[in-house]
């Protein structure tokens, strides 16, 4: 048993973070109460922990190929136990905000350094399975989050979602103490700090300038100069990664369209997937009504789904398969998205939801277990550290952006159906409903107008919906599409490995 504590440590690593990424959305409307918090800012609490994972990413690689990946992994943990207090015990949204920040960073350099410490632990197939079997905790741990939060924010606050992440972390760092060795470094290096300071204030400007304009509209001047801003620091970041001698990112790896389509598949999976759950929940706890517990519970399928698929296709994880269980993945994640759009409508319940979110149960349980083979498999081995990080930056960046965009997609989508309700001032409205404040809106109405508004709701919040599901469907559907295309395998290269092996000694 002894020999399968590595793993279990770093599974409990994985768990966290990816959990915290979704766990907070049945909680949002809780938060909001407490806190008395906007629109804006709700979305920084899922936003500012994905923000700081996707900027980061690449650059916390290279810190720990130098500091040494159990030391990278020891000091995450302890970072993220720390910062997730802070959370549970935050008076006001700034100090939430800015830890969930903190904990994004300590999420982070636990990332990092997953594949690096499998790899030190295991080889031949105790490292085959011991893949398999994290690929499965990855696949469910983000699918997971909202029926945990549910339960904890029900049965006890929304604080606890935080709060449980202590005594986890703790046996994780004394695991972590006892069991992780670490490989031999033979080289020394230099952290890419140029690099990671122009993709972050890019990656920053451009999820501020989204959100921004949910708050105060495209028509906004500062929006349409941060995204100026986030384009200049992104060329900045090219050039500088094309000069550097060791950059974060490889530009070179940008050439092989498998590693591309690697690439693509992350960022559409988790845009596609995920960043519509946080206007899910919102829509069945404060429109439907439902609990915290069961509106987690809505979610089931879609955890179950992706546990089961990501734990069970580990023996397809070779050769051309790749790229065809991707995409495909990637489809059926995009269908479940329209089949959601389609089936939620103003007068539609929490079921609306299931066959969608079954579907892109599949497809997530499909296409992220074989992500992280793909990817090693696209680069030389030297490259590892850095594909790993690429792979989780494109990850954690499209559902930091998605979350932003989507924000953007409800309030239209509901704002004009609130329009043709006759509500005056729609648009301000409609980031009320969006952020859960819908019930405090009709409190302030006479008794006679509250209905009329009621039904105006129910039909914007629905509409709203739709929208981030029609949209993140696309995204599921044309990603799937472009990695089909990317991931292709190279007959012409086949061939010739043919040819050489039917040649005589």
């Amino acid at each position: 048993m002894r020999k399968w504590l590595p793993l279990l440590t770093v599974c409990l690593g994985t768990f966290m973070l990816l959990i915290d990424v979704t766990i907070v959305n049945v909680a949002l409307p809780d938060m909001r109460n407490d806190l008395n918090a906007s629109f804006g800012a709700l979305q920084w609490v899922v936003d500012g922990y994905a923000l700081a994972m996707a900027a980061l990413m690449l650059g916390a690689g290279s810190i720990a190929d130098l500091a040494g990946h159990r030391r990278t992994y020891l000091a995450g943990l302890a970072l993220f136990a720390v910062s997730s207090l802070v959370c549970g015990l935050a008076p006001n949204p700034t100090v939430l905000i800015v830890a969930r920040v903190v904990q994004g960073i300590g999420a982070t350099t636990m990332a990092c350094t997953t594949f690096a410490l499998l790899n030190s632990a295991y080889s031949g197939r105790d490292q085959a399975a011991a893949y398999g079997i994290w690929g499965a905790v990855a696949g469910g741990s983000s699918a997971i989050g909202p029926i945990i939060g549910g339960l904890l924010t029900d049965l006890a606050s929304w604080r606890w979602i935080f709060f449980v992440n202590l005594p986890v972390s703790a046996v994780a760092i004394a695991l972590s103490a006892w069991v992780l060795t670490d490989q031999a470094r033979t080289a020394r290096g230099r952290v890419d700090v140029a690099g990671m300071a122009s993709f972050t204030v890019s990656a920053a400007a451009a999820t501020y300038a989204l959100i921004r304009a949910n708050e105060h509209g495209w028509s906004n001047a500062l929006t349409w100069w941060l995204l100026l801003v986030a384009a200049a620091a992104l060329i900045a970041f090219l050039l500088v990664e094309r000069a550097s001698a060791q950059p974060m990112l490889d530009l070179a790896l940008l050439r092989d369209r498998s590693f591309v389509g690697v690439l693509v598949a992350a960022g559409a999976l988790f845009f596609a997937a995920f960043s519509a759950l946080m206007y899910t929940q919102i829509w069945l706890q404060s429109v439907l009504g439902l609990t915290a517990i069961q509106a987690g519970a809505v979610g089931l399928p879609l955890s179950v789904m992706a546990f089961l698929v990501s734990g069970g296709i580990g023996r397809f994880l070779h050769g051309d398969n790749r790229g065809r269980i991707i995409g495909g993945g990637l489809l059926v994640t995009g269908a479940g998205g329209i089949i959601g759009a389609l089936l939620v409508h103003d007068e539609a319940g929490w079921a609306a939801l299931v066959p969608g979110f079954l579907a892109i149960g599949l497809g997530v349980g499909l296409a992220t277990a074989t992500l992280s083979s793909a990817a090693m498999a696209a680069v030389p081995w030297q490259r590892a550290g850095m594909a790993t990080g690429a792979v989780n930056t494109a990850q954690q960046l499209s559902f930091t952006l998605g979350i932003a965009t989507l924000g953007s997609v409800f309030t239209l989508r509901a704002g004009a159906v609130l329009k043709d309700h006759g509500v005056l001032d729609a648009e301000s409205t409609a980031r009320a409903v969006g952020s859960g404040q819908s019930g405090a809106l009709m409190g302030q109405l006479p008794a006679e107008a509250r209905a009329a508004l009621d039904t105006a709701v129910h039909a914007s919040s629905a509409a709203g919906v739709q929208g981030t599901l029609a949209v993140s469907g696309v995204v599921g559907l044309l990603g799937g599409v472009l990695v089909l295309l990317l991931m292709r395998p190279d007959r012409s290269a086949q061939a010739v490995t043919e040819q050489a092996a039917q040649v005589p000694a």
